[in-house]
């Protein structure tokens, strides 16, 4: 079991409550999306006890880089959300736990604990009241996974059926779609080839050359 949330104080609500209810060990916490995986990824966990609203990278961001794991971990999101977003998660069965959250809740969210899906995560992820794009992007390394800062990144570049991802020291290659990027990151990179996404940061100036291309 690993928990996360920002809150000193939720964690260790949630250590008490587990403790009394018994049957589970946590192996560890998180205080961020980007930390719980991280840790996710170092010391595999079967359930993710995650609050959904936290700084930088929230819960729902950080369930979708942890459906790339080998092993995924079952998610249960902690969540302060209204209605409208909840019966997204409703939709999608996937367990919630609405804050202030009770002992008997929990259990019952403990004993059916499911995997979460990609197409899940995201379709719930765009109930936010406000979607916003991914603050990093996950690559698999070595068999881990490794988080890329989206400022970091120059540009994409389509490969045959991957990306390539290109940061001022790395290169790395991940199954995703220009489409989906530039939908996604389309404030932040130019398509300026029909293959190739650049950060506008690194953009010094458009020119055409005499063919007018």
């Amino acid at each position: 079991m690993l928990i996360v949330d920002d809150e000193k104080l939720a964690r260790d609500r949630l250590r008490e409550l587990l403790s009394d209810i018994g049957g589970h060990t946590v192996v560890g916490e998180a205080g961020n999306g980007a930390e719980a995986v991280e840790k996710a990824a170092e010391l595999n966990p079967d359930v993710l006890l995650m609050d959904i609203r936290m700084p930088g990278m929230d819960g729902l961001e950080a369930a979708m880089h942890l459906m790339g794991m080998d092993h995924p971990p079952s998610v249960i999101f902690t969540t302060a959300y209204d209605q409208h977003a909840l019966d997204a998660f409703d939709v999608n069965a996937v367990d919630y736990l609405l804050k202030p959250i009770r002992k008997d809740r929990l259990a019952k969210a403990l004993a059916k604990a499911r995997k979460l899906t990609g197409k899940q995560a995201r379709e719930i992820s765009q109930a936010r009241p406000e979607p916003q794009a991914r603050t990093h992007i996950s690559v698999h390394l070595r068999g881990n996974i490794r988080l890329v800062p989206v400022p970091d990144i120059i540009y994409f570049i389509a490969d045959s059926k991957y990306v390539v991802v290109r940061t001022p020291t790395e290169e790395h290659l991940i199954e995703d779609s220009l489409i989906n990027l530039e939908k996604e990151f389309g404030d932040r990179f130019l398509r300026i080839h029909r293959n190739a996404l650049i950060a506008t940061p690194y953009i010094k100036g458009i020119e055409k050359n005499p063919a007018g291309i």
